[in-house]
């Protein structure tokens, strides 16, 4: 705790000066552009990977990068997706997965749970990942853990999908999705290109995209 606090006075001294006309126009609004949902492993900084300044992310973070399908009792994530997108005007949602991710780890070597029951019960909203992941040939088991956080994020994104406000946006033609995997010791990105259902390193393609928005040709006639 003590480098937490040593943390913020370094903040305070350097950081917060620094920026602290962005933090005045902050103070009473925000515009952030996209939503980013993804693991809450402390080896992955949002705001670093995409080098972004205050106010310019929403974030969502929570074991596994998983958004529930909307459902008639809708919880934390729900209300974050749906705030982001309906309220704040996003035009982009990035659902961001990793390498060497314990979640994805602990279903894919069918990991004993039934000491953290809060975690197993979370993790069943990959389960369409999961018997996906199962079905296929994995050279190794680092293999099957990789291809299940690339599974993973594909999972989500359906999930996703099932939120009205996303619906809504997604056919007005205001939200485009995007599907990510930060690799931690390389430092790369890989996305998925929603044509092809393949993911491909993002540097190399900058413009991929999971779902691109199209509005619906009742929408242009209206």
């Amino acid at each position: 705790m003590k480098d937490v606090i040593k943390g913020f006075m370094r903040f305070r001294r350097a950081a917060y000066p620094q920026r602290a006309e962005l933090f005045g126009k902050l103070a009473n609004s925000q515009a952030p552009g996209a939503l980013f949902i993804t693991c809450s492993d402390s080896r992955v900084v949002p705001e670093l990977l995409v080098q972004s300044e205050p106010g310019e992310l929403f974030v969502i973070r929570n074991a596994g990068n998983i958004v529930p399908g909307y459902g008639p009792e809708p919880g934390g994530v729900s209300a974050t997706v749906e705030y982001a997108v309906a309220v704040l005007g996003v035009s982009d949602v990035v659902i961001c997965g990793h390498s060497d991710c314990g979640a994805m780890s602990a279903i894919a070597n069918c990991t004993c749970l039934d000491h953290l029951p809060a975690v197993a019960n979370w993790l069943r909203h990959a389960d369409a990942a999961k018997a996906i992941n199962a079905a296929r040939r994995h050279s190794s088991p680092e293999a099957r853990v990789s291809a299940l956080v690339r599974d993973n994020v594909v999972a989500q994104l359906a999930n996703l999908r099932t939120h009205p406000s996303v619906a809504l946006a997604v056919e007005q033609g205001k939200l485009d999705l995007h599907g990510w995997v930060y690799d931690i010791e390389s430092g790369g990105m890989l996305a998925l290109d929603g044509d092809s259902g393949r993911f491909v390193q993002l540097d190399k393609f900058p413009h991929t995209r999971a779902m691109r928005s199209q509005p619906s040709a009742l929408a242009l006639v209206g």
